[in-house]
Order: structure tokens, then sequence, then C-alpha cells
């Protein structure tokens, strides 16, 4: 069994990273996943901010992201909104914030601690230039056996209180991030209805004198 690893994207990699988009998010809309010309827009943009797993040469898994400033005076937006063409376009080099835009991980490699490595990459990326944190909308999958007796807001509480258990979201709070609020039709989801919960992670190393 080869060993996985850890790299940042290239455009070589752009077809492989688009195929694990369609089979890790087989229920999307595949207009709202990142297709090859996103990727290798993102290759061409912030490289360094798209962080890919590889089993021998497969690509296996993958966490993207941008950096940008963020009003959580007025939290609410939708992913196409706050990330701009190729969900790469508004990057922002000076941006407080690395705002997660893809998290993606093979179903033939899940429970294999993928996820777990691409959120502790970010975090040390984000360390490593002084950013304040990161920032994304978390997914609430389970919310699907939910649906019929409570709405996504009553679903992301009891999930935040630790009442009931989401694959991603509770997920997302054990790697460190915490619930901020519903982020209101989001993205494209049949299940949700588009919702999705503002999560992030402050980064307790952040200096701000030196992020002047």
């Amino acid at each position: 069994m080869s060993e996985l690893r850890l790299t940042n994207l290239t455009e070589e990699l752009a077809p492989q990273c688009a195929a694990l988009e369609l089979a890790a998010f087989p229920h999307a809309d595949p207009s709202e996943l990142l297709g090859v010309e996103d990727i290798r827009a993102y290759a061409r943009t912030f490289p360094e901010g798209f962080f890919v797993v590889l089993d021998g040469d497969r690509v296996v898994g993958q966490g993207a992201g941008i950096f940008l400033d963020f009003d959580f005076e007025h939290p609410q937006h939708t992913i196409s909104e706050i990330t701009g063409e190729h969900q790469c376009g508004n990057h922002n080099p000076e941006g407080a914030w690395y705002y997660g835009t893809d998290m993606a991980t093979h179903p033939d490699y899940r429970r294999r601690g993928i996820g777990h490595m691409l959120y502790e990459a970010r975090k040390d990326f984000v360390r490593r230039n002084n950013k304040r944190g990161i920032i994304a909308g978390g997914h609430m999958p389970g919310f699907a056996a939910h649906r019929h007796q409570m709405s996504t807001a009553e679903y992301m509480e009891k999930v935040r209180n630790g009442v009931l258990y989401d694959p991603t979201l509770s997920f997302q709070m054990e790697n460190g991030f915490r619930i901020v609020t519903l982020l209101k039709g989001y993205l494209s989801d049949e299940i949700t209805g588009g919702d999705s919960a503002l999560i992030v992670w402050d980064n307790p190393d952040f200096a701000a004198a030196a992020a002047c």
C-alpha cells in the first residue's frame, strides 16, 4: 500500500482533482463543483492554498481556500458571491482570513485520516502566514434524516450542543471549529435547502502587531 503524501496543486493535477469532486459529491450540482478550468485557475492564482493528498500518483483528497477579509457583522453570503470567478477570483494576498472553499476525500479513502491531514495542513499554513484563522461553510448532510422534524437552524443548534452528530459538521467541531451562525442559501442542495453553518477556527498564534 502506498503511503499518503501531501503536496500543493499544479495545473497537471487539475483533471484528477476535478474527477475527485464528482466522486466525492455524487448528489451535488456539477456546475457548482470545481471543474478542470476552475482548478487550473487556482493553480495560477493561489496554488499554495490548495492542498492535494496523493496515493502514489492518484489524487485521493484535496482542500482548497483563498485569503480574504470578512465582515462578521454582516455574515450572510453564498459561496459563489464570496469566492468569485473559479472560486478563487476574490483571493486577496493581504486578506486577514483563509476561507476554505473545498474539502473532498475519495469515497474509497474515507476513514483513513485524510480530512484531519488536510485540516492540519490548513492550520499550519494559516499560522505560518499569520492569518486570523479559517472560515468555511459547513455542510450538514446528516440533516436528511431529520428534515421532517426540524428546521436547519434547529438541527445546527442540536449539533452544536452535542445532541445530534453530523458526519461533516461534528467532525469540523472535533477539529477545533466553532459554529457562528446559519448561512441561508449558501449553495444548491435539495436536502438542506442550500443552508450551511458558518464555521470558524481561530488561530491561537495570531499576532496582531505582526499583521499590521
